[in-house]
């Protein structure tokens, strides 16, 4: 890449809980696959490490947020840990109200320092409790309940931020997932690695399918519902590498261009 990048570009930090949040199991949170996924799999890991402590952001988020003002940034995209807010996975399920006095606080203390808080919806972290009850975004039931969980961030966060982002890397989440079983919930075929349940051939295409509906029918709610009100942007996250052809010939040519389609063809 060559030349300046735009004046108008945010310094911006991205964040998955598991990575930062810490508190794993207090104040009312949920346990998410990813809990599961670290206690049950350690030697999936490179360390062993868990996210049950992490950064400690939960315990520390004045402080942190501080630091992203000394440093700079103009924006924090952090996501919210749908069980932290909805323990259950489900409105019935009763909701969290320490959960969402956190994100509110984090989110007015953002404000303060000056710096704008786009929320990710998910993150990968899908709520056990889904997982236990229907396999998660394996089902097409996970997309009424995502709409729900989204809705009731809408709702409670939305009067103060202006960027969404439904899914963050939804072909990671549904390749690593469940097709190389290297991360959370951990499903692959028998003959790609160790995993006890899974089909590498049909479950990545299964969750791709149930996470675009889920996108879908999220952003249709906010612009329908929310957007005229509260006046934010939403959209989906996608990372890719860029695919050149080998050699000057047709079938390389094709082979770069699926290869892109796979990865970043959302």
């Amino acid at each position: 890449m060559y030349g300046a990048f735009a004046l108008s570009m945010f310094g911006v930090l991205n964040l998955f809980p598991l990575q930062y949040e810490g508190a794993a199991y207090q104040d009312g949170k949920g346990t998410s696959i990813w809990d599961t996924f670290t206690a049950t799999h350690p030697e999936k890991i490179l360390d062993h490490s868990t996210g049950n402590v992490a950064e400690d952001f939960y315990h520390h988020t004045k402080e942190d947020i501080a630091l992203m003002k000394e440093i700079g940034l103009d924006s924090f995209r952090f996501s919210i840990s749908w069980s932290r807010v909805l323990p259950k996975g489900k409105l019935s399920g009763g909701v969290n109200e320490q959960g969402v006095k956190f994100y509110n606080d984090l989110i007015n203390e953002l404000l303060y320092k000056g710096i704008q808080p786009c929320i990710t919806l998910f993150h990968w972290d899908t709520p056990q409790a889904l997982e236990d009850e229907y396999d998660g975004f394996l089902s097409i039931d996970i997309v009424n309940d995502y709409h729900d969980y989204a809705e009731f961030c809408f709702k409670e966060f939305g009067d103060r931020v202006k960027l969404w982002t439904t899914f963050n890397e939804p072909n990671t989440f549904s390749s690593e997932g469940y097709a190389t079983g290297t991360t959370a919930p951990g499903r692959c075929s028998s003959y790609v690695g160790n995993c006890t349940f899974g089909n590498s051939g049909i479950e990545p295409y299964m969750v791709a399918h149930h996470i675009l509906l889920s996108h879908a029918i999220a952003v249709k709610l906010y612009k329908e519902k929310y957007q005229a009100s509260q006046m934010g942007e939403i959209g989906i996250t996608v990372s890719t590498f860029w695919m050149v052809p080998k050699y000057q010939t047709i079938a390389s040519s094709k082979a770069a261009s699926r290869a892109l389609d796979f990865a970043f063809g959302w």
